[in-house]
C-alpha cells in the first residue's frame, strides 16, 4: 500500500485524538510509523492499525475503515484540489473514479494499486456502484463516497446489497442523492 494512505491516517488521528494517540496506536499495532507518500508499504500494516484502532475505541474495523475514508476527504482535497475541480457534486466526481483519478494516481505514486469500479447510471437520483479490489477495503470506499458527499455538500443514503466479505465477487453501493445540506 501507498505511503500517502498511511499519511493521511496519521494525519486524521492526530487531528482527531492526537499525538499521544498516534504513537500508542503505531505501539500496539508494532509497526515503525515512518512512512513516506511515494513509499510502498505491506497492506498488514495498515490493517495492524485499524485493529489497534478498533480495539482502542471498542469499534468494529469497518466503522473504522468507514470514519477514516470520510475523514481523510477534505485532506485528499487540499492535497488534490485538481480532481475535485470542475464538479458540482459527488455524483460527477466519483464518476471519474477509473479514467481520471486513479490513472492519476499510479502516476503519482508508481506501483499503486487502485481499486476497479463499475457504474450503472441509468437513475439520476441513484448511482450504483460496483467495487472490486483484492484488499476488500469496500467499508474504506464507503467512507470515502459519504465522504465525497460532505465535501460537496449532499445528503446522501448509502446500501450495499453485494459484499466480496460474504463472498459476492464484487462490493455494490447504491447512493440515493437527496437535497444539498447548504
Amino acid at each position: 500500500m501507498k505511503g500517502i494512505v498511511f499519511n493521511l491516517l496519521e494525519e486524521v488521528v492526530r487531528h482527531h485524538y492526537g499525538d499521544d494517540t498516534w504513537d500508542d496506536l503505531l505501539d500496539t499495532a508494532g509497526v515503525h510509523g515512518a512512512y513516506t507518500s511515494l513509499g510502498s508499504y505491506a497492506d498488514e500494516e495498515v490493517f495492524k492499525l485499524v485493529m489497534a484502532a478498533a480495539s482502542a475505541l471498542k469499534q468494529p474495523p469497518e466503522a473504522i475503515l468507514r470514519w477514516f475514508g470520510r475523514q481523510a476527504m477534505p485532506r485528499l482535497a487540499e492535497r488534490y484540489p485538481m480532481f475535485f475541480s470542475g464538479h458540482g457534486d459527488s455524483r460527477s466526481f466519483l464518476l471519474t473514479l477509473n479514467h481520471i483519478i486513479h490513472p492519476e494516481v499510479r502516476k503519482l505514486y508508481p506501483g499503486a494499486t487502485t481499486p476497479v469500479f463499475d457504474f450503472d447510471t441509468s437513475d439520476d437520483r441513484i448511482l450504483r456502484i460496483g467495487y472490486r479490489s483484492e484488499r476488500r477495503l469496500c467499508a474504506l470506499a464507503e467512507g470515502f463516497i459519504i465522504g465525497s458527499a460532505d465535501f460537496y455538500g449532499e445528503q446522501v443514503g448509502l446500501s450495499q446489497s453485494q459484499c466480496m466479505h460474504r463472498g459476492d465477487s464484487k462490493c455494490l453501493f447504491q447512493i440515493e442523492f437527496t437535497a444539498p445540506s447548504r
